[in-house]
């Protein structure tokens, strides 16, 4: 079964581009991808990959993923710190490619082309 999906990833500087792209979700390279420990949150057909310490690390804020993530009915009140990385589930709660809603959704909120 491949590991590898297509992840809408979120930086937390607003300075790096937002990006749509193929990554391989095994738990050493999410935990690469936002810095440190993982913990997710699951909304409906996707999930989110967050730092799990990111409050206590004082990471920067993610304002662009929060606001994506409030947009779509999950408001985490400041929790979302450092990058983020949104993947797909399907009903078994396995990972699958990132939601097409979720990615026209962020090229609207962040007004920027989203190439694949």
């Amino acid at each position: 079964m491949s590991t590898t999906f297509t992840a809408l990833i979120i930086p937390a500087r607003t300075n790096e581009p937002v990006r749509v792209g193929p990554i391989e979700a095994a738990l050493k390279n999410l935990q690469e991808l936002v810095e440190g420990d993982i913990e997710s949150v699951t909304r409906g057909d996707w999930h989110v990959y967050l730092n799990a310490e990111g409050v206590i690390k004082d990471l920067p804020p993610n304002l662009r993923a929060a606001q994506l993530m409030y947009d779509c009915g999950l408001d985490l009140a400041g929790a979302a710190r450092g990058p983020a990385v949104f993947l797909g589930n399907d009903e078994h709660g396995r990972e699958q490619d990132v939601p097409d809603h979720l990615v026209r959704r962020a090229g609207d909120l962040f007004g920027v082309p989203l190439a694949a």
